[in-house]
């Protein structure tokens, strides 16, 4: 191995060094599938309130208590995949010998949170103002807009799933009427299909 090759080498090695400090790589599949099912478990019980438990001629009558029950079920449900992907999360880091809060975690954090904060603020605003409509639609497009913005330090899958939710979400908004069934796509089954992708992909790297 002559001179330029040895270079060419060492700047690879420093390079994978460079990357894999600046991405964080332990998010679990089984969170992305845990977190699938919790959605669906919440849109399920969204739509019994909103459907069936409050039919249409006497929703607006009721419109603070439909609006108080979703508000504790995305609550709950938000809670329970923060949990989830911390536990789950934590856990396998470990188990890599990596740290859970380093250079990558915290790049990714920041690149979520800008996206899914002024997501935050703005669909409260909607609510407010009794925009419920868009409600569903905004979840999904400023969710896909933060996971497009965080993907470049994590798993390059999360830049098409990203994507994909950014569609579901522009769809709910063009065709009204279908925003709780486009967000139980988004939110429940496609990311237990990107979390079972995630597992065959591990189970493929740890052979």
């Amino acid at each position: 191995m002559n001179e330029s090759e040895k270079l060419l080498g060492e700047l690879k090695n420093i390079r994978d060094i460079m990357e894999r400090s600046s991405r964080f790589l332990s998010l679990s599949g089984l969170s992305g599938i845990l977190i699938g099912i919790y959605a669906l478990i919440g849109a399920a019980l969204a739509y019994r309130i909103v459907y069936i438990q409050f039919p249409t001629d006497y929703r607006q009558e009721y419109v603070n208590d439909v609006l108080t029950q979703l508000f504790v079920i995305a609550v709950v449900v938000l809670l329970l995949s923060l949990i989830t992907i911390f536990l789950l999360t934590t856990k396998k880091a470990k188990k890599a010998g990596k740290e859970i809060w380093g250079p990558g975690s915290k790049l990714l954090l920041l690149n979520l949170l800008i996206p899914l904060l002024t997501g935050a603020i703005f669909i409260t605003s909607l609510t407010l103002r009794g925009y419920y409509g868009i409600i569903s639609p905004s979840f999904l497009i400023f969710y896909g807009l933060a996971l497009v913005n965080a993907a470049k330090y994590t798993r390059p899958e999360i830049l098409s799933l990203g994507i994909v939710e950014i569609l579901l979400g522009l769809t709910a908004a063009i065709v009204p009427g279908y925003g709780l069934y486009l967000w139980a796509v988004g939110f429940g089954i496609v990311h237990i299909i990107y979390g079972a992708i995630y597992l065959r992909n591990e189970s493929k790297n740890t052979k």
